[in-house]
């Protein structure tokens, strides 16, 4: 016997789990020009099961059914689902296990498996036209297929509905502004060419590499980290990251000269896909600018490492390569008038105990820098009470200070360590508690938000390449789900994972937040919402369920109704 029911997509059904610890929901409100999503879950348990007929059709009927996508939900097998000495009691399981986060095309070209006592999910993805408004109801069916002639097992069953379920939408007659927050999650082309054996910026990594960068810009990143030099970012000597360096270096009797052809390819594919901001890559190794970035180019004809491992950050050397390079790269960017486009990094997380060496590094370019923003991870606010980051990016667990300084414009991140009452993007955190990032950045009126794995595919120090279908943490380093959102599909495009939707859903929330408090006040919305949590919102307080994180966005979207009917 079939059973279903339609559920919020704030839920993750693993497929071990009874249906009936689900609540079904009846209704939704949204905003034109949103990607609202629900999931159906369905499964065949006894007493009577279903004849033995693997695949049914799913069909979608309603006022909106031409704006949906349908998805599977597939599970991952995942080793290191929690870091046993940072949880706490709001994560889904702690034991390594079969977890749901991929997000697949529907199989045999469109229809649905029915296993059994086996709980799957369909993702109904519904992309709500700018201009639509009212109500309707959603209905989704599963249907016995034709059975081929002599299956005698399930000729009985022709045709048969299986299941019918609806939700009601009601799209408010206003639409969903423009995002104006920045979000990057660092983008890795070196773990593009590893995985699918490409040469480094051939026709065909290029091609992969626009896949997935639309992809990113499709669901809200309008940033995209830009690897001037190839990224000093989680790799340990002596181990290299495979060379992506888009500036060409030549050294000819000492005279450095820079080709920006990579670059200029690079940004106008920005251009294309509607990418507003670049990154540039660290100029520094991560841990603590020890070291130069590793940089390749041609010296006297030929094409050779120049500087890397056994190169200090603070060598003569290295620091002329840079300012000339800097100077260089400015100069050809503003004469493309995208200068004011490019956000600068010097080293990743650096702390006091290496300020000196921080400001030895950082100063040797910011003169040519100035007028331009440099943004660093970092947790210690002195870096900032003396002027040395004028743009600092704390993490979640160390934006308080930063918050009652008032840095202007400030931006935030998490990473490997916001696990302990933050949210993050955990397979094993649900997704509520991840899509929770949304009105905590509208809280503290957040500018920039950057999370540091959008595919990285590499072990920890990128020794090896790892394979993300079987490996969602590098290789037994951080909690699964923490380095990447999107999986390799084999012909060159991402997947899309639930923890990749949520944090869509997150920046629609701050969008729809941010609609309200046109009609009404910062302090006003952040009252209706944490009066519909039932707590204050902070970076430490998550939604815990489904319901407390729909009731969040149904306040703001009930706000936005009310203004608008006057």
């Amino acid at each position: 016997m079939l059973k279903s029911k339609l559920v919020s997509s704030q839920e993750k059904a693993f497929v071990d789990d009874s249906i009936e610890k689900f609540e079904a929901l009846p209704s939704i409100t949204a905003l034109g020009g949103e990607n609202l999503s629900v999931q159906l879950l369905y499964v065949d348990e006894g007493p009577e099961y279903l004849a033995r007929r693997p695949i049914c059709d799913i069909q979608v009927e309603g006022a909106l059914a031409p704006y949906i996508t349908l998805r599977d939900v597939r599970s991952v097998p995942v080793d290191r689902p929690i870091n046993p000495e940072m949880v706490d009691e709001n994560y889904l399981r702690t034991t390594p296990g079969i977890y749901p986060d991929i997000l697949t095309p529907l199989r045999y070209g469109g229809e649905v498996v029915i296993s059994r006592d086996k709980l799957r999910s369909v993702w109904v993805e519904i992309r709500i036209p700018e201009d639509y408004s009212g109500d309707s109801d959603l209905y989704i069916s599963i249907r016995m297929q034709s059975a081929a002639e002599g299956d005698t097992e399930c000729i009985e069953l022709n045709n048969t509905l299986l299941c019918r379920e609806t939700v009601h939408i009601r799209v408010i007659p206003a639409k969903l502004p423009e995002q104006e927050l920045i979000f990057t999650q660092w983008f890795y082309c070196d773990c593009l060419a590893s995985y699918y054996h490409v040469p480094v910026w051939s026709e065909r990594h290029w091609e992969i590499i626009e896949n997935f960068a639309a992809l990113a810009v499709k669901r809200g990143r309008n940033m995209l980290y830009t690897p001037l030099l190839t990224p000093a970012l989680n790799v340990q000597d002596p181990f290299e990251r495979v060379p992506t360096q888009l500036v060409d270096v030549t050294l000819t009797d000492g005279v450095y000269s820079f080709c920006f052809d990579k670059v200029d390819r690079w940004v106008d594919m920005c251009d294309r896909l509607g990418i507003k901001y670049l990154e540039i890559s660290h100029f520094y190794h991560q841990h603590q600018a020890y070291n130069s970035a590793k940089v390749y180019g041609v010296v006297d004809g030929v094409y050779k490492n120049i500087f890397g491992w056994e190169t200090l950050s603070t060598d003569p050397e290295y620091l002329r390569f840079l300012r000339e390079m800097v100077t260089a790269f400015v100069a050809h960017m503003k004469a493309r008038g995208d200068d004011k486009r490019c956000y600068y990094h010097i080293t990743d997380e650096p702390t006091m105990e290496y300020f000196d060496r921080f400001c030895t590094v950082k100063n040797n370019v910011a003169d040519i820098l100035e007028g331009y923003k440099i943004t660093d991870a970092l947790a210690d606010i002195e870096f900032y009470e003396v002027g040395a980051v004028t743009a600092p990016v704390p993490s979640t667990s160390h934006a308080q200070p930063f918050i009652e300084k008032n840095v202007p414009d400030l931006w935030v991140y998490y990473a490997c360590n916001q696990l302990v009452g933050y949210s993050n993007c955990c397979v094993s955190m649900p997704t509520w508690r991840t899509r929770s990032i949304g009105m905590q950045l509208y809280k503290y009126n957040i500018a920039g938000f950057l999370h540091w794995g959008y595919n990285y595919y590499n072990n920890r120090a990128s020794g090896d390449a790892i394979n993300p279908y079987l490996d969602l943490g590098g290789e037994d380093w951080v909690c699964a789900g923490d380095t990447f959102v999107v999986y390799p599909d084999f012909d060159g495009t991402a997947l899309e994972s639930i923890r990749m939707m949520a944090l869509e859903e997150a920046l629609q929330d701050v969008r729809a937040m941010r609609l309200a408090e046109r009609y009404y006040s910062h302090e006003a919305v952040v009252e209706a919402m944490e009066k519909a949590l039932g707590a204050p919102i902070t970076f430490t307080r998550c939604a815990y369920t489904a319901d407390e994180m729909l009731r969040v966005r149904g306040a703001v979207n009930e706000m936005i109704e009310k203004a608008i009917s006057g």
